[in-house]
């Protein structure tokens, strides 16, 4: 190898790394770590809050919450030292936690396309909470049925929770 060619190889190696580190500073870290978290960036679920921010702000803590929630899991099956059992375990989890999460969305989008403002769903274990923003304060039974049938085709779960948020 010439001068020439150890000149270009160094000039990629350097190049790699700066773009690895710019990647890094531009996409944020690739780990979370709970210390990044304090109380004044903490979401709040008060329920003195106005409807279009608790649904927002509900949305965005249960999706934070679940992003976590999986990259822990993704870490389990990633490490080479968790026994086999442990990382099926850890595997099936990851996708219960992970189609749950696709429900919620769908759920949520097909009661917006039903024609309520806002939606928030919630599933754990075999239990469906809906949150609908609404003016009235009581829903139809139309409504509750219409609700019923989007949560039944997503999700064939049949312990449903209605709740009006105005």
């Amino acid at each position: 190898m010439n001068k020439k060619q150890s000149g270009i190889i160094v000039t990629l190696v350097v190049l790699i790394v700066i773009a690895g580190y710019l990647a890094t500073k531009v996409n944020g870290p690739l780990y979370v770590n709970d210390s990044d978290f304090n109380e004044k960036t903490a979401i709040s679920l008060k329920e003195g809050k106005s409807s279009s921010t608790f649904f927002t702000e509900a949305t965005l803590s249960r999706d934070q919450d679940n992003a976590k929630t999986l990259q822990n899991i993704k870490a389990l099956i990633d490490d080479a030292n968790t026994p086999k059992e442990q990382k099926a375990t850890a595997a099936d989890e990851y996708l219960a936690v992970a189609t749950a999460t696709q429900n919620e969305s769908d759920i949520e989008l097909a009661l917006k396309a039903q024609g309520f403002d806002a939606a928030l769903c919630s599933i754990v274990d075999d239990k469906v909470e809906i949150f609908v923003k609404s003016s009235k304060k009581e829903l139809s039974k139309e409504e509750l049925r219409g609700i019923q049938d989007v949560v039944m085709s997503k999700t064939k779960l049949e312990k449903i929770d209605v709740k009006i948020k105005e």
